[in-house]
């Protein structure tokens, strides 16, 4: 069994490298890897970038241009815990600019169609908190919320 985790591969339709770039401009502890290109005689023209290696906020990824069969959908997002609102600020901002989508309680999707939730570090213990009347006001306020407002969950939760 692998001991060093897992690497999420990105399906893209000649935009692994560009996607590879953003992710890597948008996350701290991250950088390009290994660049893989097509050979002659393969599904896309030789010389074009084929995969890309990356590492994003500690994760490895693979950027595979594959084609266009296959699409993002929000089966799969990736879930980003911030500390407070300037970070979710900070990427609600960086994966929307560009052509990105926001949506709703938390979540977004970037101009690559790849989803994301940005959410606050705190919201698990309030929507789990013992009190029942806590963590409904809690989950009330946020299902109204497109990008997370922390003071206005405290709020909420604080009654």
């Amino acid at each position: 069994m692998a001991t060093d985790g897992f690497t999420t591969c990105l399906w893209y339709d000649g935009q692994a490298e560009e996607a590879a770039n953003f992710y890597v401009s948008v996350f701290k502890n991250s950088g390009i890897g290994k660049v893989a290109r097509y050979p002659e005689g393969a599904m896309q023209p030789a010389g074009s970038v084929m995969t890309v290696e990356f590492t994003a906020n500690g994760h490895k990824f693979l950027a595979l241009n594959g084609g266009p069969q296959f699409k993002f959908t929000e089966a799969t997002s990736f879930m980003i815990f911030c500390e407070n609102q300037e970070e979710i600020d900070y990427y609600w901002e960086k994966l929307t600019e560009g052509g990105g989508e926001p949506g709703p309680c938390g979540w977004l999707k970037d101009r690559f169609g790849l989803s994301w939730q940005v959410v606050p570090d705190s919201l698990d213990a309030m929507v789990t908190d013992p009190d029942p009347a806590k963590a409904a006001r809690v989950t009330k306020a946020f299902m109204e919320m497109g990008k997370f407002d922390i003071a206005a969950l405290e709020k909420a939760y604080v009654g």
